[in-house]
């Protein structure tokens, strides 16, 4: 029997390789992993012990992969999707409501709409415990980085159930203080002499404002950051122009809404989960209860 008859890979060394493969070097992936340094460099020379062959040279910018390590990165891939679609497949004939359900949502979304939901849903269900993930990034679902997702854009995986509730409305906002000190009325003749908050390398509002027959670039805007609580505050803070929900905004006083109405399109609100875990009875009462609730907070702003 040759030795590839005799491999039993640890799948625990898989996952160490493709780790180090991800993020370019043994030191970063251990960082992003959360493991030690030393512990992941045993592993991989675990995996090189029984494979008989080197995975990785030392380079100047990290581990590159030989050509042995090359040969493997597919067939890891490969065992890496048939784990996470087991540990799907499993997860979906849970029939219990104890236990965790991991939530995606932008930052804005996870720190001002969300709480009094979750809140709501905590005292519904007080089996149930939640873990919040506030971030832009489409965290991978089919991957179980999430449970649930709660996206401004529709997902374009089809092994995802997604449903589309409505839209949050978005408006541009100043704060009383910066208006009174330019003096200057707004218009879209005046436009050019206002200071801008907006993304750093994310174009979503450049785009959205070159649909609409505006012209501007990055250099556009004076305070740029991808973070949008750092947009809001400096929007608060009085540092120019900036944009957010309408319904947020709305409960700061000192907030002056300059941009008409229609020059903003809503942002589209989609709930999406694995259809594996729509069999899953934890799962299925957090996605029924965030749709029921979304909704009923977008319904609120025709009030």
């Amino acid at each position: 029997m040759d030795n590839a008859n005799r491999l039993n890979f640890d799948w625990s060394l898989i996952q160490a390789f493709l780790a180090v493969v991800e993020h370019g070097a043994v030191a970063r992936a251990a960082e992003a992993i959360g493991a030690t340094q030393p512990t992941l460099s045993r592993q991989i020379a675990a995996l090189e012990a029984e494979i008989g062959a080197a995975l990785f040279t030392r380079g100047a910018r990290g581990s590159v992969l030989t050509a042995a390590g090359e040969a493997l990165v597919y067939p890891a891939k490969q065992m890496q999707q048939a784990a996470h679609a087991l540990q799907l497949a499993a997860s979906g004939q849970s029939q219990s409501l104890k236990g965790t359900v991991r939530i995606t949502a932008s930052e804005m979304t996870s720190a001002f709409l969300l709480p009094p939901i979750l809140a709501s849903l905590r005292w519904k269900y007080p089996d149930i415990q939640l873990e919040i993930v506030a971030n832009n990034a489409l965290d991978n679902l089919l991957e179980r980085e999430a449970d649930i997702a709660i996206r401004m854009a529709k997902p374009e995986q089809d092994t995802l159930v997604a449903r589309h509730l409505g839209g949050l409305k978005m408006g541009g906002y100043a704060s009383k203080a910066y208006l009174e000190q330019k003096n200057v009325p707004f218009s879209p003749a005046t436009m050019g002499e206002f200071d801008w908050i907006g993304y750093d390398k994310n174009p979503a509002i450049v785009n959205s404002c070159r649909a609409l027959g505006i012209e501007l670039t990055r250099e556009s805007f004076a305070v740029r950051s991808d973070d949008q609580m750092v947009c809001w505050q400096a929007l608060l803070s009085g540092m120019g122009i900036g944009f957010g929900f309408v319904l947020l905004a709305n409960q700061y006083p000192q907030l002056i809404r300059v941009l008409p109405d229609n020059w903003i399109k809503d942002s589209p609100v989609w709930l999406t989960a694995p259809l594996e875990l729509r069999s899953n009875p934890r799962i299925r009462a957090v996605y029924d209860h965030l749709a029921e609730q979304l909704i009923a907070l977008i319904n609120s702003q025709n009030n």
